[in-house]
């Protein structure tokens, strides 16, 4: 019942599909997830007062698997109900947990791991907007609700801090509850269906085969076409150390750099603002001046530079030096997208983007879970720096001149895995003919039945986009 009525409710929304509604989607869920920043690593300290670095890299690297498992079945079966019942229900999950912050710490994080299960809004999402561009609008469509997420970030860190200086934490997260309600409701009484009725099943039955929603079978169908595995693998090793990155960073700032909350705010107001331009205007300038392959070993460049910055960096200027470099290596994954989708059959796009969100999950699982352990590793925690040395004490010293030599060594790492994929991303064929196609025949409601295939090519070199995540900080 709660099924159908979610799916009824697409006959109420306002207006026609477009891409305005995934932006708003988009913006509200990471809105209210931004106002928790600095709540979420004060909870975070006084749950886990020991081995904070590790604790959180399990937990949010049990969430990315669970991602990583469940990201191709809901992009498939959103291929043949319909986008809408999908996108609610993984911003219902993802959201879900914030409540419980104040409530009941230790729900909290455990809600978090297993809502990852749902947390694949980004893969929806892009589906959506894929169901209603043309392929020469979806490389831009791309950039903008990439950029809507960094745009999320530029105040709600900023006024969370405030709140929680002001008033309280609970308020805070009174907060970003009522605006995770905001968003529900708006999937669930404004958002439209983007997928045609034709497409779509008219019952409610079991229209998807184990082997379109076995994850390790999208990766086992990556290898058939060397063009999409040497793409893939340039995802994987490129997202790897962001997903650790991101889970990691703000603390790392907080507890070994010695940011205030104030500072972490406006860290992420900067970065983000410098990320929305980076995917507006940069992306589709060097789309059309370099091409597809040079926009992304151009994005890896950066995103070398700046891991390499974040692990030999000791002072906080040098994180805000970093932070502008980390911005402009923003552009790679949108480019990665709109490459994929013009790949792809139209009502194949939910089990591709699926498939790209499924190891973008994958590291989402492995990149904070080792972040966390190489924090452990070199002893990176609040307890176990000293912040003078200890005279005569030879294990002290040591810690100081390891700390000295590489603050972050789990950003190093990441430089190296980087590197690896810019040398991989060398490989991509300038041109995207790419001989892999998802079509499969499948039943749909009326007359129209059997597999569709977008095989058109661009009429000219200015024709052809760029090549790509999610959050670049």
């Amino acid at each position: 019942m709660l099924v159908k009525s979610i799916r009824d409710s697409a006959a109420r929304s306002i207006g026609h599909a477009k891409v305005t509604h995934a932006v708003v989607v988009i913006f509200l869920e990471f809105f209210a997830w931004g106002l928790l920043t600095t709540p979420m690593l004060t909870v975070l300290h006084e749950t886990f007062s020991q081995h904070m670095f590790l604790m959180n890299g399990l937990i949010q690297g049990v969430k990315g698997l669970l991602s990583f498992m469940s990201a191709p079945l809901i992009g498939a079966l959103s291929d043949v109900w319909g986008r809408k019942s999908f996108l609610l229900l993984t911003v219902f999950f993802t959201c879900a947990p914030i409540p419980l912050m104040r409530i009941s710490p230790w729900w909290y994080f455990a809600l978090i791991s297993v809502s990852g299960v749902f947390s694949v809004t980004f893969s929806v999402i892009f589906a959506y907007v894929a169901d209603i561009t043309e392929e020469h609008e979806r490389s831009t469509a791309y950039g903008l609700v990439s950029a809507t997420f960094a745009a999320s970030l530029v105040t709600s860190p900023a006024i969370g801090a405030y709140l929680s200086a002001t008033y309280s934490d609970s308020l805070v997260v009174l907060v970003a509850t009522i605006i995770a309600v905001v968003d529900i409701l708006f999937v669930l009484l404004v958002v439209p269906e983007s997928l045609p009725d034709k497409m779509r099943l008219s019952s409610w039955g079991f229209p998807i085969s184990w082997e379109q929603a076995d994850p390790f079978g999208s990766l086992r169908k990556v290898g058939k076409d060397t063009t999409v595995l040497v793409i893939c693998v340039t995802v994987f090793l490129s997202y790897l150390p962001e997903a650790g990155q991101y889970s990691s960073f703000f603390l790392y700032l907080k507890q070994v750099i010695n940011f205030s909350p104030a500072a972490i705010a406006a860290f992420i107001a900067m970065v983000g603002i410098l990320s929305i331009v980076a995917q507006t205007l940069l992306l589709s300038m060097l789309m059309r001046k370099i091409g597809n392959k040079n926009t992304v070993l151009l994005g890896l460049g950066f995103q070398l530079f700046q891991l390499a910055w974040y692990g030999f960096g000791s002072e906080p200027w040098m994180m805000w030096a970093a932070g502008t470099v980390a911005a402009m290596s923003s552009i790679t994954f949108p480019a990665v997208s709109a490459l994929v989708s013009r790949c792809t059959d139209h009502d194949q796009q939910g089990a591709v983007q699926g498939m790209i969100t499924g190891i973008r999950g994958l590291c989402n699982g492995l990149g904070p879970a080792l972040f966390g352990f190489i924090f452990f590793l070199f002893n990176v925690e609040l307890n176990e720096i000293p912040v003078v040395p200890v005279a005569n004490d030879p294990a002290s010293a040591d810690v100081s001149d390891e700390s000295s030599v590489i603050p972050g060594p789990p950003f190093l790492f990441g430089a190296c895995t980087v590197l690896l994929a810019l040398m991989v991303a060398i490989f991509i064929p300038e041109q995207h003919n790419l001989a892999i196609k998802t079509c499969s025949t499948r039943v749909v409601s009326g007359p129209v039945s059997g597999s569709q295939c977008n095989n058109s090519a661009p009429e000219s070199d200015e024709d052809n986009e760029p090549l790509l995540q999610d959050s670049s900080l």
